[in-house]
């Protein structure tokens, strides 16, 4: 027994040695995403050493269910053996080509698969390397389409408060997430924000359906004010993530779908988050919105976060009304080093097959469970609201549920309460007063209780804190 011990000891030193350089490596040379000013360069997070299914392991050997999925990406859990080999067989025969003047086989079978997913008539595909170029390539095509069809001045792009499409600079340039632009530089030219279509944050004394109408009304008359004439294109995800898991009224997706339609204003759906398995489908779109876009952005889940793999699904209508234009020789002169990736690509087929033959319907099945098992945490005063859909959700903490206000409350709440969920078992996604779930579609129902029994706790620690801080008195 004393060797065992004595063993373990030894491991554990080896562990915390290991992260204890780690650390110092990344203080002193690791520009961590989204640094505040007074700590970039030198900063630390959460060291992970391991994932395994819905769990991650810290660098101590904590482990802690990965409430995240990773960035809403790791859909069918970590270490599936299946797709390492696939990355492994795939870099052993062809590890990467150049997509200017070649080709590879499975960049053409997966566009061929997810074609067959979309909607309507989106039946072609363009890889790009993750959800920001995506959504960049989508902005730059139709910039590129109209300037083709001889309309140079129909560029303008609307978008909402509560939206984030990316970081590159035209998708950044649409965020509009509190904070998103208040140190950063965006094309603000180029964009015209709506109304969040945030049904907790509507008008007091306004029901949601007559918000929706709202919501509507905006939109048509933003278009009659500015000139359908000037408006190259409407983006929007189906249910906004980062925002803070932003589900829509009913209908109004449809409703904005089809004045878009009548403008001829491309309605782009930005599905980085919402495609390949969150919402219990590969896309949501069609199959949970009824919606049939011109244009489908998608990263994340299409290879499960095991390999940086992202897209845009076109109508076949752009790219006919492209090959019959005046300008045949009118270059599209836009491309990416890793576009269609082989190892990416062949990725995401294998990740395909796990979600078809199984993993979709698994979602589906234990998605209700979630949602009513988060909506109980209402019950506790420092939770505004609790919502989501299929396998996303969002915790929303306020002062009081009258004001709705987050700010007098705390505005690092949602950082307190994962740092009491850290502790506890769960990694959370803190989002200023929020905390959002979106874990692995493969989860159990008796995983879904331990994550919301550690979260309710984390809750409740965080209220005892506030309290003894005199910061709310709830």
């Amino acid at each position: 027994m004393a060797a065992i011990r004595k063993s373990m000891v030894a491991e554990e030193a080896g562990a915390a040695g290991e992260a204890d350089d780690a650390v110092g490596l990344a203080t002193r040379h690791l520009v961590q995403p989204w640094p505040y000013a007074g700590s970039a360069g030198a900063e630390a997070r959460t060291l992970i050493g391991e994932g395994d299914g819905i769990y991650i392991t810290d660098a101590m050997g904590k482990r802690l269910i990965d409430g995240p999925a990773g960035m809403w990406c790791t859909n069918v859990g970590h270490r599936r053996e299946e797709l390492a080999r696939v990355m492994y067989d795939q870099s052993m025969q062809l590890s990467y080509n150049t997509p200017w003047y070649t080709m590879n086989a499975p960049s053409a079978q997966l566009a061929q698969r997810i074609a067959g997913h979309a909607p309507g008539d989106l039946s072609h595909v363009f890889f790009t390397t993750g959800g920001s170029t995506a959504v960049e390539t989508a902005l730059r095509f139709m910039q590129f389409y109209n300037n083709v069809k001889g309309r140079p001045d129909k560029k303008l792009i609307l978008s909402r408060g509560g939206a984030y499409h990316g970081s590159t600079y035209l998708s950044a340039s649409l965020n509009g997430r509190p904070r998103s632009h208040d140190w950063m530089d965006g094309l603000d030219a180029i964009a015209v924000k709506l109304t969040a279509p945030d049904p907790f944050r509507r008008p007091q004394g306004m029901s949601i359906e007559a918000f929706g109408d709202f919501l509507v009304e905006e939109f048509r008359d933003t278009v009659a004010r500015i000139g359908a004439e000037r408006i190259g294109a409407f983006i929007g995800e189906p249910v906004q993530a980062s925002g803070g898991v932003i589900v829509p009224p009913d209908n109004y997706l449809k409703r904005i779908r089809e004045i878009c339609r009548v403008n001829d204003i491309l309605f782009i759906a930005d599905e980085v988050v919402t495609a390949f398995g969150r919402l219990g489908s590969i896309f949501a779109s069609g199959e949970v919105f009824g919606l049939d876009p011109d244009m489908i952005t998608f990263a994340k889940g299409v290879t499960s976060g095991y390999f940086p793999l992202g897209g845009v699904v076109i109508s076949e209508r752009l790219l006919e009304g492209l090959r019959r234009s005046n300008h045949p020789d009118a270059l599209f002169g836009h491309g990416l080093t890793y576009t269609s990736h082989p190892v990416g690509c062949a990725v995401a087929l294998k990740n395909l097959d796990l979600l078809e033959g199984g993993v979709l319907a698994h979602a589906r099945e234990v998605a209700p469970y979630f949602q009513a098992r988060l909506k109980s945490l209402e019950e506790l005063p420092l939770v505004g609201e609790v919502r989501g859909m299929g396998l996303m959700a969002c915790v929303e903490c306020v002062a009081d549920r009258e004001s709705k206000n987050p700010l007098e409350l705390d505005t690092n709440v949602g950082e307190r309460i994962d740092r009491h969920c850290q502790e506890l078992g769960l990694l959370v996604r803190p989002l200023i007063n929020m905390c959002v779930m979106s874990p692995p579609l493969v989860i159990t129902r008796g995983q879904i209780d331990t994550l919301v029994d550690i979260l309710r706790e984390g809750i409740s620690r965080t209220m005892e804190e506030l309290r003894k801080e005199g910061v709310w008195q709830g």
